[in-house]
């Protein structure tokens, strides 16, 4: 890997092209380094993985909205949609829509942590589309992917979107460009210019995920997914992007991320701040192999309550009653603490008749529900009925998170040994008593107690279609994902799921 600096310049610099963060990661993108074999299985997992969450999502609400707008844009030769006979096809960028918003309502597909935050399986779905629509192999697609799942871990590694408030769809959004790009086999200007527009669009705000959290959280990756697809067919035509995107006076690095100090009484920058990004990007001919990096979710809910579920399920054998528990203590990292804990200063995640995307995104409800039930359910564990529960209120509101500089620390090492996304657990108990424990990663990670791999991936489509779709459709399609390498040119429509008929639930009238 090389380490790029990226920084703001001023307008008057003219910083040529090629030093530009959008260049090297068009650089990335046009490079012909070949898909290793290990990466190669790890993206059919992934694409297994994607079906999944999205099958087992495919009649909630913003999945069957997402669908309804698609369906308005049907194009003959385009795209499949989760759910639907594989002859129906719509624009790419529609199915992108469709197709995201289903594979990120549950919460539990692949993610990536570092910098920032990153649900890298969220590059498929545009990715997929654009392969469907235009003809593409199954080697081109793992292509594609490889390049989407580099680009998009890389920038998380570097950048920190969080802490300005930046959703982080703003660097999904630039990875699917680019892997539209090496799927698509676009020269390096068009590419360049696909990811600078990417990036301008795409950058919004983390009210998304903060307060009460509504369907956009499903929505917004998709949106990007959307929004990469239309970037690069306007690139592909010849027009050009806001440049320099990152690095620009009035870019987004200057205006929105670590970049501007000062500025005049016009709000014009007077000085910039000396201090730049460090982006790692695999050099010319160096195998694209970030998504080795990545891991799944077992249970449908973020990330960082991956390692805390598994933890409330190993303490729950040690308590005999629940309402002896005086009050619960999660020692846990920053990010967690302040984005899923009591540190986020959000009473929604307090509240019984919060949304469910709320609640996924409470790491006390979670414990409380975990620690009680000894099983998480992506569906029941959320319901109602469960989370109003009089015991589970009582319990959930015993519980705090505070923040543990070593917890943090290990949650950002670069050291895969010492990497961590748990946490230290201390249950008190009325009589004085104490129980304490730990878990640093959850048991599906592959430092963990039960490492998936293609069994548990296969295991995991399985149970969350089971009763949805049939034996037979679930058998084609693990078959078409497992040999995704010997797919020709027009054979990707076979990386589609479809519903029995009349089981897919229609959604409300809108403009489409």
């Amino acid at each position: 890997m090389q380490m790029h600096p990226v920084k703001v310049h001023p307008s008057k610099a003219l910083l040529k092209r090629e030093d530009q963060l959008a260049w090297k990661i068009a650089g990335v993108a046009t490079d012909r380094a070949a898909v290793q074999k290990d990466v190669a299985e790890m993206i059919i997992n992934r694409i297994i993985d994607n079906a999944s969450v999205a099958i087992a999502a495919i009649n909630r609400r913003p999945v069957v909205s997402a669908r309804g707008m698609a369906l308005g844009h049907a194009k003959k030769g385009g795209a499949t949609v989760f759910g639907m006979p594989a002859g129906v096809t719509v624009s790419p960028e529609w199915a992108a829509w469709a197709n995201g918003t289903a594979v990120r309502e549950l919460d539990m597909h692949d993610t990536f942590l570092a910098a920032d935050y990153s649900h890298p399986g969220d590059n498929i779905p545009p990715i997929l589309a654009v392969a469907q629509t235009m003809g593409r192999s199954g080697r081109d697609l793992l292509r594609g992917l490889a390049t989407g799942y580099e680009i998009h871990i890389d920038l998380v590694r570097a950048i920190c979107l969080h802490e300005h408030r930046v959703d982080h769809i703003a660097h999904l959004c630039p990875a699917q460009a680019a892997g539209i790009g090496t799927l698509l086999g676009l020269k390096q200007e068009v590419v360049f210019q696909s990811v600078q527009q990417a990036l301008h669009t795409s950058v919004t705000f983390r009210q998304s995920r903060k307060g009460e959290i509504s369907s956009w959280k499903a929505y917004a990756p998709a949106h990007a997914g959307k929004l990469a697809v239309e970037a690069v067919d306007r690139c592909m035509r010849g027009e050009g992007a806001p440049s320099p995107i990152y690095e620009g006076e009035d870019s987004v690095i200057a205006w929105v991320l670590s970049g501007r100090t000062q500025a005049d009484s016009k709000g014009r920058p007077t000085v910039y701040d000396p201090t730049y990004y460090q982006v790692p990007l695999p050099a010319a001919g160096e195998p694209k192999r970030a998504i080795l990096d990545s891991y799944t979710k077992e249970h449908s809910a973020e990330y960082q309550s991956q390692a805390l579920i598994d933890l409330a399920f190993r303490m729950r054998e040690s308590i005999s009653d629940f309402d002896k528990i005086e009050k619960i203590i999660i020692h846990t990292s920053h990010h967690t603490h302040y984005v899923i804990g009591t540190g986020a200063n959000d009473p929604q995640k307090m509240d019984p008749k919060a949304s469910r995307e709320t609640l996924d995104h409470s790491i006390m409800y979670i414990f409380a529900v975990a620690l009680q039930d000894g099983r998480w359910h992506h569906v029941d564990s959320y319901a109602p009925k469960r989370a109003g529960r009089a015991d589970t209120v009582r319990l959930w509101h015993k519980i705090e998170t505070t923040e543990a500089p070593e917890w943090t620390e290990r949650y950002h090492s670069r050291d895969p040994e010492t990497l961590a996304f748990g946490g230290r657990v201390e249950i008190l108990f009325k009589d004085g008593t104490k129980l304490v424990d730990e878990l640093g990663v959850a048991n599906a990670h592959p430092r963990g107690a039960s490492p998936f791999v293609r069994a548990q991936y296969i295991q995991k489509f399985r149970e969350l279609t089971d009763g949805i779709i049939t034996a037979r459709e679930a058998n084609r399609f693990i078959d078409a994902a497992e040999n995704l390498t010997s797919l020709k040119a027009g054979e990707l429509g076979a990386l589609h799921v479809a519903l029995p008929k009349g089981t897919l639930a229609e959604s409300k009238p809108g403009i489409f």
